[in-house]
């Protein structure tokens, strides 16, 4: 069996595609899974448009067996979160591979192997692929339905290939659902009203129209807010002005909101998209040549959205600016007709968000784990 079994380092342009097109084989039978745009998936692999492939090394890595190909694996590290947290920490990300568990150990080896060489003692994993929100974590609970826009989907399976291999959990990452058809709960729209005559603070949307200036107005936040989480440190402006480049072309102005109180001073905001997977779904991979009508037509009858950041000052916590926030982009939601949200991913041990969000009525309903393992 293992005679059988190949791992090669991708090189070619070839190679790329194969690593890019193997889910089309893993997920065929599988209607929950949706496919991701050719395109963007191949400017992940580049190291000219994904701005993490640029902060450390890199390979990626496919599997053959009996020269058909049968798995793959990112791997990688992110000097800049490393210096910031004092480890030499290593990531696997994008990784797939069909029901074979022989095959995973050559991958988990392979890639293991290259990230000790290259100075790892940890690695953690599932990450995203471009150090933004994409694919981070490995689906543990919530397989009865699609993702939402940019959340990891992958078989069963996956998590025991995982723990058998050796993987420890580091920590689950939580997605909310939020049922708008029964509209906004009246006691709720109170509340946010009377904290906001309360605390002087007020909601507005984002105008797009001026990006540069609204970014560095999110950066702040950010700066502030931004808890000690083991995998993440506030975005450089290289990094932010990159994935806002890639998210800007799908946003809605009413479903980014910014708190400020009367001085102007911005006390949170929380970024939610359209959730595009509805329409993701039906193009299998590719906007042309007829790919982008469907795209066109089927955006008109999208229904619901993914919150997928939420930041709040330390000056606007314990005043209601995180319920603001949920509330004034459920209202928003509402007026485009949408009937659900999705709040996510948020960390298991963030306790004031999960909170946040079950009290502005998310129900938990998946499930997303990060791995970890000694060198």
């Amino acid at each position: 069996m293992d005679q059988e079994i190949l791992i090669k380092v991708v090189t070619n342009q070839s190679e790329r595609r194969s690593f890019i097109r193997l889910p089309w084989d893993i997920y065929r039978d599988d209607p929950n899974w949706v496919p991701p745009l050719i395109y963007d998936m191949a400017n992940t692999l580049n190291p000219k448009k994904n701005i993490l492939l640029k902060l450390g090394p890199y390979r990626f890595f496919l599997a053959y067996k009996d020269g058909k190909v049968v798995g793959r694996i990112g791997a990688g590290m992110d000097y800049r979160l490393n210096e910031a947290k004092g480890v030499n920490l290593g990531y696997i990300t994008l990784f797939e591979v069909i029901n074979e568990y022989e095959v995973a150990v050559k991958l988990f080896s392979h890639a293991l192997r290259w990230l000790k060489d290259e100075g790892a003692e940890i690695v953690t994993g599932p990450q995203s692929p471009s150090n933004g929100d994409d694919y981070r974590g490995l689906l543990v609970e919530g397989f009865d339905s699609p993702p939402v826009l940019l959340n990891s989907y992958n078989p069963p399976y996956y998590q025991d290939f995982f723990t058998r291999y050796g993987f420890d959990k580091q920590f689950d990452r939580y997605a909310y659902h939020f049922d708008l058809n029964k509209g906004i709960p009246e006691r709720f729209e109170k509340i946010i009203n009377n904290v906001q005559s309360r605390f002087a603070f007020k909601a507005r949307k984002i105008n797009l129209r001026d990006i540069k200036k609204e970014i560095m107005i999110i950066k702040g936040v950010v700066d502030q807010s931004m808890p000690e989480w083991p995998d993440m440190i506030p975005p450089s402006m290289d990094e932010l002005e990159a994935e806002t480049r890639k998210l800007v072309k799908l946003a809605i102005a009413d479903l980014i909101i910014l708190i400020e109180n009367n001085e102007g001073q911005c006390l949170g905001f929380s970024i939610a998209l359209p959730d595009y997977n509805q329409v993701l779904i039906r193009l299998n991979g590719r906007l042309f040549p007829f790919g982008f009508i469907k795209f066109l037509l089927y955006s008109k009858r999208i229904s619901g959205a993914r919150m997928f950041a939420l930041f709040v000052t330390p000056q606007g916590r314990r005043r209601g600016v995180s319920a603001a926030l949920y509330y004034h982009t459920m209202k928003n939601a509402l007026k485009l007709g949408y009937c659900y949200g999705e709040g996510s991913t948020i960390h298991e041990f963030n306790r004031r968000m999960n909170l946040d969000a079950q009290k502005a009525g998310g129900k938990l309903y998946k499930t997303y784990r990060i791995y970890q393992m000694k060198l």
